[in-house]
């Protein structure tokens, strides 16, 4: 485990507490979230932040004059301290770590589906019941389309994929055919 993971794991874990203290654990995963996407989507944010000749004052007032209308004190503060400590890297990795933590104490899992088109919104809350069954928890899940799929669905809860695609089965099959003695 990187150090890295670490860290974002403890920051993860004490912001997760303090949204437990104040019932914003959903809230502070929203505003988590578009924190990571704003800084993904500008390049220039994270160049800012790394700048070793900037002050950190500066770099904490940029981020709370365009993120105090939409953030929590809670996630500005934790970012505040994330940028101060020079840290600001693993803002990502705070919010994957949160998310799990999240999840595990509210009985949830998070899953990636990947299909060939686009299910609907009656398809998808069937998959995530489906493997929900399986997995014992509530699933909330994303979609990704990807139509090298051919057909099926992929479902990746975890570190675990579950494959029903058509490119899995011609590949399992692919696999087979080769091992067997003609």
């Amino acid at each position: 485990m990187s150090r890295g993971s670490v860290v974002a794991k403890r920051y993860a874990k004490a912001l997760f507490e303090i949204a437990k203290q104040n019932n914003a654990i959903s809230d502070v995963e929203q505003e988590l979230r578009i924190v990571v996407e704003a800084l993904t989507k500008d390049a220039g944010i994270i160049k800012f932040l790394s700048f070793p000749n900037i002050e950190t004052s500066q770099k904490v007032a940029l981020i709370k004059g365009a993120l105090s209308d939409k953030v929590s004190v809670m996630v500005l503060g934790t970012l505040e301290l994330l940028i101060s400590r020079g840290r600001h890297g693993v803002i990502g990795d705070v919010y994957e770590a949160y998310t799990k933590v999240a999840g595990e104490a509210l009985g949830q899992a998070r899953a990636t589906v990947y299909t060939a088109k686009l299910l609907t919104a009656e398809e998808l809350t069937k998959v995530e019941a489906q493997f929900g069954a399986i997995a014992g928890k509530k699933i909330v899940a994303e979609q990704i389309v990807e139509p090298a799929l051919l057909g099926g669905v992929q479902v990746r809860i975890g570190d675990r994929l579950y494959d029903g695609s058509l490119q899995g089965k011609l590949s399992r099959l692919e696999k087979s055919l080769k091992t067997q003695a003609f």
